[in-house]
């Protein structure tokens, strides 16, 4: 009887604990065979100029890959990394390993999905299986009160129903050892620059520093129950400047899962962080709440507003959206949300709120063009809740529950240290920041 070989395609599931894929392909076959694909795809420009990913995320991606690689090896493995089109990387390799099957997380947003949909159709060419799997939320589709197409659009029921008649499962074992065929040549990791990008400046006003990769994000789960003194969130606010978990880069790429959050939170629901345990299981509930939303609507997710209201639509003028993405609108706190944004790739969740906010209802913009300049320069851009995040401002799904939350949330022109901090600056040749 001959060797059954599994091929592991990761992408956004970066990490060996609480990898459904990983263990059951150690348990079904003889050999794995872990791969990660860089693809052009993502790092090309876009119409405007704009790099798709920008460099924050691609380091902070690169980091992640390498990371990925080094705890493979610690279990006796090796991660293949290739750059290409995973349609024809894939089925090659699967040729040249006698690859029995193929693994992998399933997607929600429609670019990562037609991706798959190549790949698999690829893949049964040679007659091999693309099989799916579910890895990305806190809790398991099949484990809803409710089918995908009855999910409630308004998120306080989603909320409500999930939390009354569901529950979370537990985390993945980690497989204790991980077999591979002899591999010839693992390939080695991209440069930004062969991604066609440069190298990303560190602003000296950063007060975070996202290292991609499990390891990391393991450091960062534990340290943000362990800090011995944590600012108290104010009730019903969606996370604050100084107080955030700052999980979202790792959860974004899956160097850490939402259900290895939620166990920790757990762990902590009892003691003097239970307020802080609350919201950030309210974020990953909104996380889900994004994603199945995905699922349910597809593209007119994204879509919706557009193809409704196009003649009404109030085009914005393309120098107030030029001064709201360089921070130069005037208003203090947009701005300096806006220069942290583009200095670092990171802002707290409140701000995200405030300036798609300002960009869409006092600017009258189209919202989608402040989520595609998000996609650029987030650090920790994930499709679902980027433009999930944006429509919802948007009151593309729920109107009056957006009104609602746009109403309730806290002017933060009071936080001068914040806005001094921002305000607007350049890095001199000398790497000096420099004010303006």
């Amino acid at each position: 009887m001959s060797e059954k070989t599994i091929l592991v395609w990761f992408r956004n599931d970066l990490r060996i604990h609480d990898n459904e894929i990983l263990l059951e392909a150690v348990r079904k076959a003889d050999k794995v065979l872990p791969v990660y694909c860089f693809d052009p795809y993502y790092f090309q420009r876009t119409a405007s100029g704009a790099s798709k990913t920008g460099s924050f995320r691609a380091r902070f991606l690169l980091e992640a890959v390498a990371d990925l690689r080094k705890n493979l090896q610690g279990y006796g493995a090796e991660l293949i990394i290739r750059t290409g089109n995973p349609a024809e990387i894939l089925p090659q390799l699967a040729e040249q390993y006698q690859v029995n099957e193929v693994y992998h997380h399933r997607e929600v947003a429609y670019e990562e999905t037609e991706i798959s949909e190549q790949v698999e159709a690829a893949l049964w060419k040679l007659k091999l299986n693309l099989k799916h799997f579910i890895g990305h939320t806190l809790y398991h589709k099949e484990d809803l009160p409710f089918p995908i197409k009855d999910i409630p659009d308004s998120f306080a029921v989603f909320k409500k129903k999930v939390e009354r008649d569901s529950n979370v499962r537990p985390c993945i074992p980690t497989p204790e050892h991980i077999i591979i065929p002899a591999i010839t040549d693992a390939g080695e990791l991209p440069t930004l620059q062969q991604l066609g990008l440069d190298e990303p400046i560190d602003d000296p006003r950063a007060t975070n520093y996202f290292q991609g990769g499990e390891t990391a994000a393991l450091v960062q789960l534990h340290k943000y129950f362990s800090q011995s003194e944590q600012a108290v969130k104010p009730k019903g606010s969606r996370g604050g400047i100084n107080n955030s978990s700052k999980l979202s880069p790792w959860l974004s790429v899956g160097c850490i899962s939402p259900r290895q959050v939620y166990w920790e939170i757990f762990k902590h629901s009892g003691d003097s962080y239970a307020q802080n345990a609350s919201m950030l299981k309210l974020e990953l509930l909104w996380r889900d709440y994004f994603r199945f939303m995905f699922k349910k609507h597809g593209q007119k997710f994204i879509k919706a507003k557009n193809e409704e209201n196009d003649e009404a639509e109030i085009a914005v003028n393309e120098l107030e959206f030029t001064k709201w993405a360089h921070g130069e609108t005037g208003v203090p706190y947009i701005d300096a949300c806006m220069h942290e944004l583009n200095a670092t790739g990171f802002i707290c969740n409140h701000c995200r709120q405030i300036v798609a906010t300002y960009l869409v209802h006092d600017l009258k913009a189209n919202w989608t063009r402040g989520a595609i300049y998000f996609e650029e320069k987030l650090i920790d851009y994930s499709p679902a809740s980027n433009w999930g995040n944006w429509a919802f401002i948007a009151g593309v799904n729920d109107a009056k529950e957006s009104k609602y939350a746009i109403a309730s949330m806290q002017s933060k022109d009071a936080e001068s240290d914040f806005v001094t901090t921002w305000q607007p600056s350049h890095i001199d040749e000398a790497g000096d920041l420099v004010k303006v």
